[in-house]
């Protein structure tokens, strides 16, 4: 029997997000996750509406929760990189439903405004937090005309392109290229210094 119809937005996501462990992104619905929650479909249908809603909303929480271990450690900045680049690497392999979950909704943004403005959003504050910890690690750029803003964003997309090689490339080594991109984060730090 399902439970009465009162459950938290974050625990539906919280199942949306076993539901894509357990049984992979394909047959993620808002009845899987009803299940899951043992709710009716009705009630997941109230907090999301649709699909891609859903899937919006797990990308927003697992990106939020990896940024705001990464933010709210007491770890020096050079660590702090280190951390979000860990976090990054793991979810290419063990964890790669995440990034096709986001290229999902990328393809999605094509059609969907709404969606593309979500993820501009998205973007945009992992840019922010990037941006950030350099300007902290670093003070300035360690190259002169390249502003720290573009730093952030340079490292980010270099993270979601390697997170697309991992996902495409069965043979990508992500342990040997993010060792190696961390390795020019601290000789750029290095220089700095």
């Amino acid at each position: 029997m399902a439970k009465p119809n009162v459950i938290s937005k974050e625990a539906l996501i919280q199942s949306a997000k076993t539901c894509i462990a357990e049984n992979g992104l394909e047959k993620l619905t808002l009845q899987s996750v009803a299940k899951q929650a043992n709710v009716t479909q009705g009630t997941v249908y109230y907090h999301f509406r649709t699909k891609e809603n859903l899937m919006m909303e797990v990308v927003r929480h697992v990106c939020g929760s990896s940024w705001a271990n990464v933010k709210n450690s007491l770890l020096p900045s050079s660590e702090k990189l280190k951390k979000a680049l860990l976090s990054a690497k793991s979810r290419t392999k063990e964890n790669a439903d995440y990034h096709r979950l986001c290229l999902s909704l990328i393809v999605s943004s094509f059609q969907n405004e709404r969606i593309k403005e979500q993820l501009s959003h998205l973007l945009q504050s992992e840019n922010q937090c990037l941006t950030e910890e350099l300007t902290r690690l670093w003070g300035k750029s360690p190259i002169d005309g390249v502003s720290l803003t573009t730093w952030g964003i340079l490292v980010n997309a270099l993270i979601d392109g390697l997170a697309i090689q991992a996902l495409v490339y069965d043979d990508f080594s992500a342990e040997d290229v993010y060792l190696e991109l961390e390795w020019i984060l601290v000789r750029l730090t290095e220089k700095m210094m």
